[in-house]
This record gives structure tokens, sequence and C-alpha cells, in this order.
């Protein structure tokens, strides 16, 4: 009998750092199962862990009596029941600082693919139309700028910093300021109002849910440039489809959505001033493989009673 301690994963991540699960634990694929209710009830009595990258609810914690940690896979946790868990005294870990600078490097990536037009200017060539039609129409200079970050935490800061070395004057909107050296606004319409291009880097849950609404679309305007690496959930995407092809906002790069993978076909029929992603700002072998080795150490130290390297509740 493996005197590995019981592991249940609730949906998978990168398999190279899913393969090393196996080394520590007994791992107990759910999302494989054909019979979850049957899988849960045989680990019951042993399991003492969860891990996953997407939801966990009560019913989760609740077949599982004896669990005291639950590892996400991710920086944001919108989909575990945090308070259900805390309720239940189970640990909570997520996956952050590992992919903060990968994240950022992605967002100044989607701007500048977003305002240059890279995607359009690569199928431009291909189609012959550099041949020809001559010279493509220009496109909107990114450095020297002004942008705000909606959000400023550990991506934030590091996207601000990113910003900085485009020479862009940086604006920030959160609850409160902070001790950083970039313009505070208070009110997230008026720095809207006032900046060429909003970042939106929120956590996602219910306090975020349309932050980005009809009304900051407008007061970006019809010269402005959403990015959104954060959560589909934080934008308006009708109040977004509708700003877009009246022309009250100029463009927007998109890496995440409000039920993805589904994205709105009027969003991908928009070829010329939207360039959209699969959700794939922190997915590179080197972050990916970090994320899970972090959610492993997570879980390990929850199994052991030790305090988690990231925890959240």
């Amino acid at each position: 009998m493996s005197t590995k301690p019981d592991l249940l994963v609730v949906s998978p991540w990168y398999s190279a750092a899913m393969a090393e699960l196996d080394a520590h634990f007994t791992v107990h694929k759910l999302w494989e199962a054909d019979d979850k209710a049957g899988l849960l009830a045989s680990i019951a009595d042993r399991c003492e862990a969860i891990a996953g990258s997407s939801v966990c609810g009560a019913d989760i914690m609740d077949a599982l009596p004896r669990a005291k940690v639950i590892a996400h896979h991710g920086v944001g946790y919108d989909g575990v029941d945090v308070k259900a868990a805390t309720e239940r005294g189970i640990k909570v870990s997520n996956t952050p600082d590992v992919l903060s600078d990968e994240v950022a490097d992605f967002a100044l990536g989607l701007l500048l693919a977003t305002c240059r037009r890279i995607p359009q200017a690569d199928r431009y060539v291909r189609a012959g139309r550099w041949e020809s039609d001559g010279d493509m129409p220009f496109t909107k200079r990114v450095h020297g700028r002004k942008v705000g970050i909606l959000g400023l935490g550990r991506i934030g800061i590091e996207i601000a910093r990113r910003c900085e070395a485009f020479k862009m004057d940086i604006a920030y909107h959160t609850r409160g300021p902070k001790d950083v050296p970039y313009t505070y606004y208070g009110d997230l319409v008026s720095m809207a109002r006032d900046v060429d291009f909003l970042i939106a880097i929120v956590p996602g849950g219910a306090g975020t849910r349309h932050m980005v609404n009809r009304q900051v679309l407008d007061a970006l305007g019809p010269e402005g440039v959403l990015v959104n690496v954060a959560r589909g959930s934080v934008v308006d995407e009708a109040a977004l489809i509708e700003a877009l092809k009246e022309g009250r906002l100029g463009a927007a790069g998109l890496d995440v959505f409000d039920k993805e993978p589904k994205v709105p076909q009027a969003l991908k029929d928009m070829t010329e001033n939207v360039v959209l992603q699969p959700h794939q700002a922190s997915a590179t072998h080197d972050t990916r493989l970090a994320m899970g080795r972090l959610v492993m150490e997570n879980a390990l130290a929850g199994i052991a009673g030790k305090p988690l390297i990231t925890r959240v509740n």
C-alpha cells in the first residue's frame, strides 16, 4: 500500500508540472472520473489535499472532510469558495509572484500588438497587399503616452515598471493610494478620461465584475485602447462590443473573456481594431512549471501542518 498522501486534482494544469505530483502523492483526477461522486466517496476517509486550476466549491470540501488544504493553480482564486474553506478550517493557497513578470511582459506585448496593429500587419504581408496596395496605413505610437493601470498589485507594479521603460506617464486606480511614484485616481472614470491606454489587472469576482463599464469605456474614448489581462468578468463585454462597433472606443487587446473559451462572434469579426488571445498571459513553459511546483509545495505544507508558502485565507 502506498504511503504517499492522497491528493484530489479537480482540474488539470501544465502536464510537465502535474507529472511531478506522482513522486509525492497518490493522485486522483476528478475531471477524468466517470463517477465523480464515487471517486470522492472512495477517498473521503484519507484525502487531505485538493488542487486544481478552476472551480472548487463547498460540495467538494464536504465530500472530503479530512481536507486540510486547497492548493489553487493561478493568482486569481475566484473559482474557489474561500469563505466555505475558511469556515471548515481549510487553508487555501494560490500562485502569485512566479507569474508576475510573465503576465507583465504579455500585457505590454498585447498593448504593442493592438496599437501598432502587429497581427493585422502580418496578415497584410501574407496576403500580398504590401506588393499590391503599397505601404500599410500608419499606426498609433505607444511610447510617451499616458497609461492607466486598473489594479496595482504584484503584476500591476511590474506592468508599471515596464511602462516606465516606454517613457509613459503612469496613473493607477485601486481602493486607496500606494507609496509609488505614479498618479493615483480614486475614480476610475476620471482616470479613463485622462489616459490613452487602460490596462486591467484586478482580480476577478463579484467585487470587480463589470468595473470597466460603458461609462468607463466612453471616458476612454474613440482614440482610447483597452487591454485586459485580468479576468473577463472585469469588463462589461456587451458594452465593450457596442463601444467598438460604434467607434466610441478605439481598440482593444483581450486575453480573457467572460465565458471563455467561448468568445463572442462580434469580437472575432472585429479584425481591424481588436487583438484576441486565448488566455495565455502566463502560458510559458518556465512559468507554468514554476506555478505547478508552487501548487505542489503548498499542498505538501498543508498536509504536514506547516505554514503555506502563499496562503490567501
